[in-house]
């Protein structure tokens, strides 16, 4: 996932979410190997490590459209591909809106530098773009201020990625694991202090169709005796969180992206060239 320049910036398709065991899971990619082959954005298996930093209103608005099965609802989100080098506020991201019309999810999403990312959501400053980014710019901020946005929760997860052939594109499978959350310094370039999200043996697939699903995953799903679920990563964080009152997350003030970037390296970079220290 290096090269952000070249992602597909709008998306619109249909998500159906499975919550299984690990032994499930192991068996349905052995089986989808015969018809789809592994991402080939990620380390050579179709594995890779996501994390995500949520917004939201402070009466949880985003959260509960969710809940209460809302036919139009929204969520924003600043998303990592994580690749082991350190996060800076020089560093590329992807800046998210993920939108749900009746049964369509729909996303848009633009590339920008993760300090410029941090004004924009924490400080409501409007950054530039470029003209194909610019649209997906603009709507953020009109939306971080119709619902009051700040950060809310820290999503992490392993995913291992399957993607259609020729012969059914647009398909896309995902497999994740390992899913955790945190509620507190919810700074994604710093080190991680996730909680579990769900139990270990548990992951979460999810079939990404651009169109109607082929034939033969239809047949596998009804071998495997998969059944569809309703289910949010980021619903699954907040309810997490209210459960361990220890936390105190939701009376935590919004930091300003200043604030948020006083412990990343490009910062303490820079001091050190303004006083002449040379490593």
């Amino acid at each position: 996932m290096s090269d952000l320049s070249q992602t597909i910036r709008k998306f619109n398709r249909f998500e159906l979410k499975y919550l299984i065991t690990l032994k499930q899971a192991e068996s349905v990619k052995s089986a989808l190997r015969a018809y789809m082959l592994p991402d080939g954005h990620s380390q050579g298996d179709g594995r890779y490590t996501l994390t995500s930093l949520y917004y939201d209103s402070p009466d949880l608005r985003c959260y509960w459209e969710k809940e209460y099965g809302l036919r139009f609802r929204r969520k924003l989100r600043l998303r990592r591909y994580e690749t082991g080098e350190p996060l800076t506020e020089d560093t590329p991201i992807f800046l998210e809106i993920k939108q749900r019309v009746d049964r369509v999810t729909q996303k848009r999403r633009a590339v920008m530098s993760y300090g410029d990312a941090l004004q924009l959501c924490n400080d409501r400053q409007l950054p530039g773009g470029t003209p194909e980014d610019q649209p997906t710019i603009e709507e953020v901020y009109v939306f971080l201020w119709q619902y009051n946005l700040r950060p809310t929760s820290i999503v992490r997860y392993q995913r291992q990625a399957f993607i259609g052939t020729d012969y059914d594109p647009g398909l896309r499978i995902t497999f994740d694991t390992d899913l955790s959350f945190q509620s507190q310094r919810l700074r994604l370039h710093e080190e991680p202090s996730p909680l579990p999200m769900l139990s270990p043996d548990r992951v979460v697939m999810e079939i990404k169709l651009n169109e109607r699903m082929p034939g033969w995953l239809t047949e596998l799903i009804a071998v495997h005796n998969l059944k569809m679920v309703r289910i949010s990563k980021y619903c699954r964080s907040i309810e997490a969180a209210q459960k361990m009152p220890s936390l105190h997350w939701r009376g935590l003030p919004a930091e300003s992206a200043e604030e948020a970037l006083a412990s990343s390296l490009s910062v303490f970079s820079r001091l050190e060239q303004k006083m002449g220290i040379r490593r």
